[in-house]
């Protein structure tokens, strides 16, 4: 592809500019497709890169595409983001306030990812989107601010075809259950044991 400009052409054939990629009906659904629940996760560096990549490809094929961000808040000027706005036709947005020792009202922090949850339901509910990253979500799971049951029914219940990634450490057991994959990144070597800090394009 030459430009933002021009044309994408997935497998159907059918052509998608930068601005409606990502957002039009699909038409490429095949009998062999099944909805999934994704779980990537571990103490490893790569689950939200992971995940990303696979919503490079979801957005090729002219999946409708959501990600939803529940400890990163606006401040956080993310790479990836960037990038989706670029593309167009991927909605993406940050429902946290950084990360919980970082957070000046742990009250606060509760309140947003309860209200981020409430709001991925009833896009979940509504079909909105055929394919959604809900990164970070287990943290606030772990955290006890998401009712975890809350989750596996939702995910359980959900209508129509949506592809749902999940990101993060320390995945509950009931994600692991109901999910259809479960990724588990493990850290052998990482820059910053060496002092090395976090930089852009490489950690966001």
């Amino acid at each position: 592809m030459s430009g933002l400009s021009d044309p994408v052409d997935d497998l159907a054939g059918r052509e998608l500019s930068a601005d409606t990629a990502g957002s039009a009906a699909p038409r490429r659904r095949k009998p062999r497709d099944r909805p999934l629940v994704i779980v990537i996760t571990g103490t490893g560096k790569g689950k939200s890169t992971s995940a990303f990549g696979m919503l490079l490809r979801a957005w090729a094929r002219g999946y409708r595409c959501g990600v939803f961000q529940f400890v990163k808040s606006g401040k956080w000027k993310v790479g990836e983001a960037k990038a989706a706005a670029a593309l167009g036709g991927i909605d993406w947005e940050k429902m946290g306030d950084g990360w919980s020792w970082l957070s000046r009202d742990l009250e606060e922090s509760a309140d947003l990812a309860r209200e981020g949850w409430r709001h991925v339901k009833e896009q979940i509910a509504a079909g909105t989107y055929e394919f959604l990253v809900l990164d970070e979500i287990t943290y606030p799971i772990t955290w006890g601010w998401i009712d975890v049951d809350d989750v596996v029914a939702t995910l359980k219940a959900r209508p129509g075809f949506q592809h749902i990634i999940i990101t993060g450490r320390n995945a509950a057991p009931e994600l692991i259950a109901l999910a259809d994959l479960v990724s588990e990144v493990t850290k052998v070597k990482h820059p910053m044991d060496a002092g090395i800090r976090a930089q852009q394009g490489i950690e966001w």
